[in-house]
């Protein structure tokens, strides 16, 4: 089997996920994981699909005609199915605070430091309640390696939270 993995963006409108559905059904493709959104009017995702061997020419191929029917871009790549390390371990980070520039280039350059990965990473901006103003969340996960000082990595987040003014929490 090959893994492949598709980013997909378009301006958006009804259809598009069941268009490059269909494309990976018809061709014996099996949609297996995917990160899909609506942001700011412009449908964006990213898609792991697997395949036989020998249909992943056809399949791909089929993938790209998608361009023309709506989706301004869409790239295939070949995925790797490399097993995490056994001793790896996942640490989920929550981040609150005032939205302002900044916030996730500085908490990605503390894990980055650390020597962690980020498996996946949500965010969202919304106007704060009661306060006015706008308010940034971010949900991380992040593979940890087991040779990692995670006291340390406290340590370094707790300090760039309080500089740039946010809650962090680390579950």
């Amino acid at each position: 089997m090959t893994t492949l993995i598709l980013t997909v963006a378009g301006a958006d409108r009804p259809g598009l996920v069941a268009a490059v559905a269909d494309v990976v059904d018809a061709h014996g493709g099996n949609w297996e994981n995917s990160s899909l959104a609506e942001l700011a009017g412009t449908f964006a995702g990213v898609i792991e699909v697997s395949v036989a061997d020998d249909k992943e020419a056809e399949l791909t191929s089929a993938l790209r005609g998608l361009q023309g029917q709506g989706l301004l871009t869409l790239a295939v790549l070949t995925g790797s199915s490399d097993a995490a390390a056994a001793d790896d371990r996942l640490l989920e980070i929550q981040v609150l605070g005032n939205d302002r520039p900044g916030i996730v280039r500085e908490v990605s350059g503390v894990l980055n430091a650390h020597a962690l990965s980020i498996e996946e990473l949500a965010t969202e901006t919304r106007d704060a309640a009661m306060a006015g103003g706008r308010l940034f969340e971010a949900s991380v996960t992040a593979k940890v390696p087991a040779d990692v000082d995670l006291d340390a990595l406290r340590a370094d987040l707790e300090r760039i939270a309080a500089e740039i003014q946010v809650d962090i929490t680390l579950g």
